[in-house]
């Protein structure tokens, strides 16, 4: 039983709509047919202010002359006539509401401010609103469309979620074109007060939703996405593909819903750590949603691929292999049964190629099912079948060999019963994608749609979905998620920010940024701070040759860069050159830092930064020097859990520099990654820390140390 307040709002029993006419060019007109004419059994009140019958049923003036109160009231009228219907069905009693009407805060200041003055009407009455700039909802559970575009045909699984009204309105017959059905649609538009959160939350409970898509512009709250994204992603795929990332994407999103956009590497993180696949193209958002919503959930990475042709199967091998999956050559007593099944030197080692075979019932029926019983895969690809669409397409040429046939004929004689073929993966608990050049004019690509088997129109995004289901398999194959543990501020820690907030500093200087991280646990060099020469000989000798001598001020920040930092002093004469070129660079009398000189080839960096949209926001990657260079860093939201964190760690591009490398051990992943959950919590239990810089932090043998440390200050 759904337990989310949106279930009522998807589930009414009478909807009223103010804006409907008898007009068909009038855009309240065709919202109102699509209620009418698509199925909905509930009761429909049109309210004009002069047409007596809209649409075959009687209208009314006012809200409050309804003889009841309706359980979802729909606007469709300019913006400045809005807000006093609205109010009307508030005293009413009315509780939901759809706001399609436009021009609030994606329009400028005026439309924010009359925003603003419809949200505090609605809380003014209790009333639940999706909207303001939005297309509707659809339900096909109980055959509710309140968009401008007609649905028909039996429900589908796939969820979806919108914050542009055209992927919900516009792109039904593109829908339909590839077989995709909807099970609930919801365009959220300026989401003045029903979000995208809400709606998944709503979608993660629903039984007939499966799978969940989803178009983002802009997350307002990304604690509580995060949140409910968690609950959902170990249950149910959800895609989502993020627009925005880009200055004029963000500019774009800021016109088109009034939403801020993000910096698409957060966002990056934020799905990642929340389980959700990520797509690049609504194509996508539509496909590869459709491939989770009717598949069987795939069991490991295994992938055959069965061909009618060389270069399709190449073609999917190859995008398979780059998506983390496996393509095992046929065991010898498979490939034995297939053998005799296709030509004598087609190849059957996965892929089976069948080199232009016509025998398709061998194709789509016999050979996927010896394959996937065999328990060698745990997931197909098919490209290649064909019947009637490719008959078509070459009748011009066979009609001149065969006077009198017409092209019906040929098509009624190649129709087939195919439901063997659609009922390979069902039976055998395997998913299966399909490549096809032809569309539904085509048998077989319109009875695997019409069977819930996702075709694709090329053999890339076929192999693509496939891999899209091993991905999710590795999300669900992830330590359930456990609240971080608490950290508790310590007397060190406490004092030092004291004491620097006393003395008004933006930053602490690198000594007391890792004392501080120390006493939190996080392993740094054996350092002492000294204000003299014979301070900095005493400290050398004590720590031993070779050291490391710094610049120590809370007033410079890039010391690199300044002939600010002397590495591999191994003597005293050393010692004093290099004390007294740092005073020199330095411009004044400066403390420096002498510390044992940690040695290591690998080097990385992590991070706390602080997000106008997301909060703390925690960073990882390859540094060093060159960190901007190679950029590759990782993000995720703070705080973070250990298991969160080593998952983090492995997920940069270079993770080969993780394992044994040239001779160097294994780092230790577990080290690393509490230093990241660890990092992740300081800024909430210390709330005058800003940010945390931390690079490099060096790989000694296996363990890492962090040589330098940099924290901003609120």
């Amino acid at each position: 039983m759904s337990e989310s307040f949106f279930h009522s709002l998807m589930n009414p029993k009478s909807i009223a709509i103010v804006g409907a006419s008898n007009n068909p060019m009038k855009m309240g007109t065709m919202h109102a047919l699509s209620i009418l004419k698509d199925g909905f059994k509930g009761t429909f009140y049109p309210v004009h202010p002069t047409e007596k019958i809209v649409l075959g049923h009687p209208a009314v003036k006012s809200p409050l002359d309804l003889p009841e109160v309706p359980d979802l009231a729909m606007f469709v009228l300019p913006s400045q006539y809005l807000l006093p219907v609205f109010e009307a069905f508030g005293k009413l009693g009315t509780k939901y509401a759809i706001v399609i009407t436009a021009g609030f805060n994606e329009a400028g200041e005026e439309g924010a401010d009359l925003e603003e003055q419809l949200k505090a009407l609605a809380k003014k009455y209790n009333i639940r609103f999706v909207g303001p700039n939005c297309m509707g909802i659809v339900n096909r559970e109980i055959s509710l469309n309140t968009s401008v575009s007609p649905i028909v045909g039996k429900p589908g699984k796939l969820g979806l979620i919108s914050q542009s009204g055209t992927y919900v309105a516009q792109t039904i017959d593109y829908l339909k074109k590839r077989g995709i059905r909807l099970s609930k649609a919801v365009s959220v538009g300026n989401e003045a007060d029903i979000n995208i959160i809400d709606v998944l939350e709503y979608l993660g409970e629903d039984d007939q939703t499966t799978a969940i898509s989803m178009y983002i512009e802009s997350i307002r709250d990304a604690k509580r996405f995060l949140q409910v994204a968690r609950k959902i992603t170990p249950h149910k795929p959800v895609v989502a593909q993020y627009i925005g990332g880009s200055e004029a994407g963000g500019r774009a999103g800021l016109s088109h819903t009034g939403a801020m956009a993000g910096k698409d590497y957060l966002y990056d993180g934020l799905f990642k750590q929340a389980g959700i696949i990520r797509v690049y193209s609504v194509e996508d958002l539509y496909g590869i949603g459709w491939a989770f919503a009717t598949q069987p959930k795939i069991k490991g990475n295994r992938i055959g691929i069965i061909t009618n042709s060389g270069g399709p199967g190449s073609a999917i091998a190859d995008t398979c292999d780059g998506n983390g999956c496996t393509m095992p050559s046929f065991s010898k007593e498979l490939q034995a049964k297939i053998k005799p099944l296709i030509p004598a030197h087609a190849p059957c080692g996965n892929p089976v190629d069948l080199t232009f075979a016509l025998d398709m019932k061998v194709m789509t029926h016999t050979i996927p099912d010896l394959v996937m019983k065999s328990g060698e895969v745990d997931g197909i690809v098919l490209h290649g079948a064909m019947s009637t669409g490719f008959l078509s397409a070459v009748f011009p040429h066979l009609s001149e060999l065969m006077p009198g046939v017409t092209i019906e004929d040929m098509i009624k004689g190649a129709t087939k019963d195919l439901t063997d073929s659609v009922r390979v993966p069902f039976k055998n608990n395997i998913p299966m994608t399909v490549s096809s050049f032809f569309d539904r004019s085509d048998q077989y690509t319109k009875e695997y749609e019409d069977n819930d088997i996702p075709v694709f129109d090329s053999p890339e995004k076929a192999a693509h979905a496939i891999s899209a289901l091993v991905e999710y398999k590795g999300i669900q194959d992830r330590k359930s998620y456990q609240p971080p543990l608490e950290l508790t501020p310590n007397d060190t820690a406490l004092q030092i920010l004291k004491q620097a907030t006393k003395n008004n500093q933006n930053n602490l200087d690198e000594y007391d940024a890792k004392r501080l991280l120390a006493s939190y646990g996080i392993p740094v060099p054996n350092e002492v701070l000294c204000h003299n020469k014979k301070d900095a000989f005493e400290a050398a000798q004590k720590i031993g040759f070779p050291v490391v001598v710094k610049a120590c001020d809370s007033s410079i920040l890039h010391k690199t860069d300044l002939g600010l930092v002397h590495l591999h002093i191994s003597d005293q004469q050393s010692l004093l050159s290099a004390y007294q070129e740092i005073q020199k660079f330095a411009g004044k009398p400066v403390a420096v830092l002498v510390g044992e000189m940690i040695r290591g080839q690998r080097e990385f960096l992590s991070g706390i930064m602080l997000d106008e949209q997301f909060g703390h926001c925690v960073a990882f990657g390859v540094g060093g020097i060159f960190t901007e260079a190679i950029n590759d860093v990782t993000y995720r939201i703070a705080p973070m859990s250990d298991a969160e964190s080593e998952e983090m760690v492995n997920d940069i591009k270079s993770e080969k520099l993780l394992s044994l490398y040239r001779g160097m051990p294994a780092v230790n992943i577990k080290s690393l990654a509490t230093i990241l959950s660890t990092l992740s919590k300081l800024p909430f239990i210390h709330d005058e820390i800003k940010e945390v810089d931390i690079n490099p932090i060096m790989i000694c043998g296996a363990e890492p140390v962090a040589v330098d440390a940099l924290i901003v200050l609120k």
